[in-house]
């Protein structure tokens, strides 16, 4: 069992396979140029493989790739079906932007993926466009729906609110839950955008998203379906659709923790918002046994932080944007 020193289970490896993306939502990746890690650099999937194997031996069970954009790393499904395959591995998931998954859907679903996450900002395709970079809110729909038929039902759809963006679409996106059966998750706007433009007031709070719903629609509170799950869920009152909110920013959960991030290029992060990242993937090609690397993880595991800090007026930017990091 992999436990930090505050005592919190390390259950969930969230793995990001590339630091390349098809969009550029500012929030997310650089407006201008942005360092790539040459492909030398990427962790290859028989490394990711054996890493997976690795946390999975000490007690993780939730398993979620992401990117930058996963789908357009090559030969994604062997690397998918190679992890869904590993004993002990009760939840495999995927974030994407839904660009190819129109195409991918059933490939994706054959592979033993157990469920999608596609990131939307806007259902507006003008705004969609603003925020991304990309004229693509037609195709990103209309994988949703195929995905939807091909068995990822319901699919998890994460907005992140920014005042004066999108935060008059939230009663846009509740209709959008009640009517595809879809849980839309709103997320709290944080620090981890690479122009450094984040301010606390252009954050939308989950109190103040709840105040905005709730003068139209009538919402109840789902219980948690384990401790560490990241967003507060709700149900419409006529049980007709779900939506979340994740509220990192104005009611942080760390003390809940139970996650652990990899990059795409080797290196382990306790934190999204850690100031520090440890690089496994030298240790790794430096010819380690499992037993020297499950010490590794262990001991980098033992510096997680207690929580983020975020709202400490000292706070730090991470140097890497949430497309290096890994969502």
């Amino acid at each position: 069992m992999l436990q930090d020193a505050y005592g919190r289970t390390i259950r969930d490896l969230r793995i990001s396979v590339t630091d390349r993306c098809n969009y550029r939502c500012f929030y997310c990746k650089p407006v201008h140029s942005q360092k790539l890690t040459y492909r030398a650099g990427i962790m290859t999937y028989e490394e990711i493989i054996r890493l997976a194997n690795v946390f999975v031996h000490l007690g993780v069970n939730k398993l979620r790739i992401t990117g930058g954009e996963p789908t357009i790393r090559r030969e994604l499904p062997f690397l998918l079906k190679e992890l869904a395959s590993i004993p002990g591995v009760d939840d495999l998931a995927m974030t994407t932007n839904a660009h190819f998954l129109a195409k991918q859907a059933q490939m994706l679903k054959d592979t033993g993926l157990h469920r999608l996450t596609v990131s939307l900002d806007s259902l507006r395709q003008d705004r969609f466009k603003e925020v991304t970079g990309v004229d693509g809110l037609k195709k990103v729909l209309h994988g949703i729906e195929v995905a939807q038929q091909v068995g990822f039902d319901p699919i998890k759809i994460n907005v992140v609110v920014i005042r004066d963006v999108n935060d008059d679409e939230l009663l846009d996106f509740a209709h959008y839950a009640r009517e595809t059966g879809n849980i839309v998750r709103f997320i709290e706007f944080m620090p981890l955008d690479a122009d450094k433009q984040w301010d606390h007031k252009r954050v939308v709070t989950q109190a103040e998203m709840l105040q905005r719903l709730q003068e139209i629609e009538t919402l109840e509170p789902i219980n948690r379906s384990y401790t560490s799950e990241t967003a507060n869920k709700f149900r419409f009152a006529d049980g007709k659709g779900e939506i979340g909110i994740i509220a990192s920013v104005s009611a942080m959960f760390c003390g809940q923790c139970s996650r652990m991030r990899l990059t795409a290029d080797g290196k382990l992060r306790p934190c999204l918002f850690s100031e520090k990242e440890y690089d496994i993937l030298s240790v790794m090609r430096a010819g380690c046994s499992d037993e020297e690397l499950i010490d590794k993880i262990a001991e980098i595991t033992k510096l997680k932080e207690a929580g983020h800090r975020i709202n400490d007026p000292n706070y730090t930017y991470p140097e890497q944007s949430m497309s290096s990091i890994g969502g």
